[in-house]
């Protein structure tokens, strides 16, 4: 990160199992209480469907199985956070299914590492830190490369109102 040691940056720090992850508060707009999600046919596994936020048709992925993590069981803590994605100078509103929501933190430059090259479970590409608060460490997603491409492209045809099967099988055939 290019960040100065004095600067201090806000995240939003959410559980998926036992580990903490981070994402910044300009890019989450909302979380939601767990609500009803509508599945779309032909989706990968991590696409868990669409839900309907204020007339917005709003795609939803699971964010254990985006990152490759186990399955989690719902409970009472899960919610959906709604992160706003900058692609191609378009934003590209998602839902994030997480097992909680804890706080928003503020993390000073000089308390953020960089994404570690090795030992991780997570691919680094990922990760845009490792802030230290406490003892313990917040994986700092950045969230514009949690998703490539194709992925965006899926997502936006999931997130359109005229999303159908057949606009599905077009974005996984390029």
């Amino acid at each position: 990160m290019a960040e100065t040691a004095s600067a201090t940056n806000q995240f939003v720090t959410f559980n998926l199992g036992n580990e903490l992850f981070g994402v910044p508060v300009e890019k989450t707009r909302e979380v939601l209480t767990l609500i009803a999600v509508t599945r779309v046919p032909q989706t990968p596994d991590y696409m868990l469907g669409v839900i309907n936020l204020r007339g917005q048709v709003v795609p939803v992925v699971d964010m254990r199985l985006k990152l490759g993590m186990a399955t989690g069981e719902e409970s009472r803590d899960s919610c959906i956070v709604i992160l706003e994605i900058d692609i191609d100078d378009e934003v590209l509103v998602v839902g994030a299914l997480a097992d909680g929501v804890r706080e928003v933190l503020d993390i000073a430059g000089d308390q953020i590492e960089p994404a570690p090259r090795l030992g991780s479970k997570l691919r680094s590409e990922f990760i845009q830190g490792m802030g230290k608060v406490d003892e313990q460490f917040v994986i700092l997603l950045d969230i514009n490369r949690v998703f490539n491409s194709d992925e965006i492209a899926l997502v936006q045809d999931v997130g359109s109102s005229g999303a159908t099967a057949e606009n599905q099988q077009e974005v996984e055939a390029t």
